[in-house]
């Protein structure tokens, strides 16, 4: 179902994907509340338990916050299945993502939503590596994401120097073109949207600058750290196998696409 124009005009809607935050979602979303109501534009906050998996869902329905949307569904299925499933139940001409947790400061949604207007864009994306940028990151981490910066580079050609920041804002026709196509679930997602909205012809991406405290230190030699790259890497690669070779993201492989009962493509089904 695709919102009506009255429902779409100026508003923005947030999704915030939750994988186990019972202890911190409460704090997180009036946090997140505190900044949207600050931009002063009409907004939702859509929250995606992704698994019914702790209390999360529990928590903030005993809370009842204004303008706060709980959605979900019993089994986890990542990140990116998440951000799909908010954006589906969305309703804003303008609709974006945030990470839960906090790593990132949800202030720097004001000038990401304010990159949108004043550029024309068709996505905003945080960035690491904006000049204006404050970041507080494991030297690992760094040295992943320049080897990952790089790769994706060379397969996609994007024109944008970091994909990863858990802040994203599109605009709702953009969405309503690439969702029905993407399939990626878990560890590369961002890319998949990314790079198929670029094929599609909407090269107006712009970066923003983010404050980000990265808090999670686990050893990068872990075992699940180790297997959470390879499977990212293996993503990846079938992203770039789909769209440059099997061709399955453009129009004439419409047939093709895999559309999800759960998700259901609300934006447009058509």
């Amino acid at each position: 179902m695709v919102a009506s124009k009255t429902q779409q005009d100026n508003l923005i809607s947030l999704i915030i994907p939750s994988y186990k935050q019972e202890k911190t979602i409460v704090a997180d979303i009036s946090r997140v509340r505190k900044v949207m109501e600050s931009f002063k534009k009409p907004y939702e906050i859509i929250v995606v338990i992704d698994g019914y998996l702790d209390k999360s869902r529990e928590i903030l329905r005993r809370k009842n916050m204004t303008k706060v949307k709980i959605v979900g569904y019993p089994n986890n299925h990542g990140k990116g299945y998440a951000v799909r499933y908010g954006m589906a139940n969305s309703k804003g001409d303008v609709v974006a993502f945030l990470d839960a947790g906090m790593d990132l400061n949800p202030e720097a949604l004001t000038i990401t939503l304010d990159y949108m207007t004043w550029n024309k864009a068709d996505i905003v994306i945080g960035s690491k590596l904006h000049p204006l940028s404050k970041v507080k990151y494991p030297w690992q981490r760094k040295l992943l994401s320049w080897g990952y910066r790089n790769l994706v580079k060379l397969l996609f050609g994007l024109s944008v120097s970091d994909t990863q920041v858990g802040l994203k804002v599109f605009r709702r026709k953009v969405l309503e073109d690439v969702l029905p196509r993407l399939l990626v679930k878990r560890y590369a997602f961002d890319i998949e949207i990314l790079s198929v909205a670029y094929h599609l012809g909407y090269h107006r991406i712009y970066e923003a600058p983010i404050e980000l405290t990265f808090g999670e230190w686990s050893s990068i030699t872990s075992q699940n750290f180790i297997q959470t790259i390879g499977k990212m890497l293996w993503d990846t690669m079938a992203v770039f196998y789909r769209l440059k070779l099997l061709r399955y993201y453009d129009e004439t492989s419409r047939r093709k696409w895999r559309y999800d009962p759960e998700l259901n493509f609300r934006v447009n089904i058509g």
